[in-house]
């Protein structure tokens, strides 16, 4: 079975994407997409990061965090969203898939892929690059035509601070050999 080595720093940026089992489209609802936000923000009550940026899709989610000055436990942060997510999205929802023989072993569900994608963030260009691929992402996956319409992202928020205009979705041409992150 393969070693994997991610870079831990303490108080590092990182971008994660995690994707859910067999790229169901679990996220669909917007109150799915809630329910997985507001349990982001339980477990950020007692293992702190803060969100950089965040968008919520059909099918996987993209974060961009900054961990806290004296640690870089981000994997217990990400396992812990996937399973209180998992025990509040099951009684709820159910599962659409079977279980494999190694899931039922492991007791896991058939709501996400077992590993996600880890990047540690460079320098401010490759955190601007990342902000604007979590932003963009909805459009790219064809989802919508304008940025602001999709509900579950930190989009909103930039658009509050000033950073991006409502409309910056809209004519934004985006260099598919410049963003190409684990997705």
């Amino acid at each position: 079975m393969p070693e994997y080595r991610r870079v831990k720093k303490e108080g590092g940026i990182y971008f994660f994407t995690l994707v859910t089992y067999q790229r169901q489209k679990l996220f669909f609802p917007s109150e799915v997409r809630k329910l997985l936000i507001q349990t982001v923000e339980e477990v950020r009550e007692f293992h702190s990061f803060e969100m950089i940026a965040y968008c919520v899709l059909t099918d996987h989610v993209h974060f961009l965090w900054q961990m806290p000055e004296q640690e870089s436990d981000y994997a217990m942060r990400i396992g812990l969203i996937k399973r209180r997510f998992s025990k509040k999205y099951s009684p709820l929802y159910g599962e659409t898939l079977q279980r494999t023989e190694s899931q039922l072993k492991r007791r896991e569900l058939t709501i996400w892929q077992r590993r996600f994608w880890e990047h540690f963030i460079r320098d401010e260009i490759d955190l601007g690059r990342h902000i604007e691929y979590i932003h963009y992402n909805p459009i790219k996956h064809g989802l919508l035509k304008r940025t602001v319409d999709w509900d579950c992202s930190s989009f909103h928020d930039y658009v509050s601070d000033g950073v991006y205009d409502s409309d910056w979705g809209i004519s934004y041409e985006m260099d598919e050999q410049q963003y190409r992150f684990g997705e």
